[in-house]
């Protein structure tokens, strides 16, 4: 605006001119700070950046040391297999439990053997003690009757030549010991006890049998009765 209107002028009017010369170099005095202050900002950004990057660099190498540090005094290990089976082998493999004291007897040391995923079947070594396997038969033994199966129309028990065993349910929590058994399945099947029908005591006699089945219920009435069965445990006495 100085220069365009008043340019001739500024050459016959020294005054005029020494204006307009003063007010350029004022405006090249603005620029250059303010392209200085531009750079100062970005000088800061930058340093702001390298700032946090070397803090988390330090955290990251802290946190190193001090693993390294537990791992040196053995709080904690890499799982490291020792185990020279294929690990697609699940026949081998054994998994111990916790050894566990309710219960009648004495039992010998538990450890569960894997046979298969899909469907799930597991070996459950030791699970009962002999005083209880004596205890259930004595229970069991003066009540025994011919085993019966599962009507899929009417829901109620018939006979049939499938299933020639004889056998009796035991009250659920009808006494400590069965309880102890009862709470022990649900530790190892991780299902509640009020999930579980009560104990069935089944004895076959030499060519006696149970031909195969699917064992659940097609019937309105057992079904609402206590739900589909999910899980079978089975314990040899």
């Amino acid at each position: 605006m100085l220069i365009s209107p008043h340019l001739g002028q500024s050459q016959r009017d020294p005054k005029l001119g020494k204006f307009i010369v003063r007010g350029l170099v004022h405006c090249s005095r603005i620029r250059v700070w303010g392209s200085t202050m531009a750079k100062g900002r970005y000088a800061r950004l930058q340093g702001r950046k390298l700032s946090t990057l070397t803090l988390v660099l330090s955290m990251l190498f802290v946190i190193s040391i001090f693993l390294l540090m537990l791992l040196a005094l053995g709080i904690f290990s890499l799982p490291i297999s020792t185990d020279d089976s294929s690990p697609n082998d699940l026949s081998s493999f054994r998994r111990r439990s916790f050894e566990r004291r309710e219960g009648l007897g004495e039992r010998r040391e538990q450890w569960t053997e894997i046979l298969a995923w899909e469907p799930r079947a597991f070996i459950y070594r030791n699970f009962l003690s002999k005083e209880e396997c004596e205890y259930l038969i004595s229970l069991a033994k003066p009540h025994m009757k011919k085993s019966t199966v599962v009507d899929s129309i009417t829901g109620q028990s018939k006979d049939s030549r499938v299933r020639t065993s004889s056998g009796m349910f035991l009250r659920r929590g009808r006494d400590k010991i069965v309880r102890d058994v009862e709470k022990r399945i649900a530790d190892f099947t991780f299902i509640p006890v009020e999930h579980g029908e009560g104990i069935q005591i089944l004895h076959y006699e030499v060519g006696q049998k149970y031909e195969p089945h699917f064992d659940y219920f097609l019937d309105e009435f057992n079904t609402k009765n206590g739900g589909q069965r999910i899980a079978t445990v089975l314990m040899y006495l």
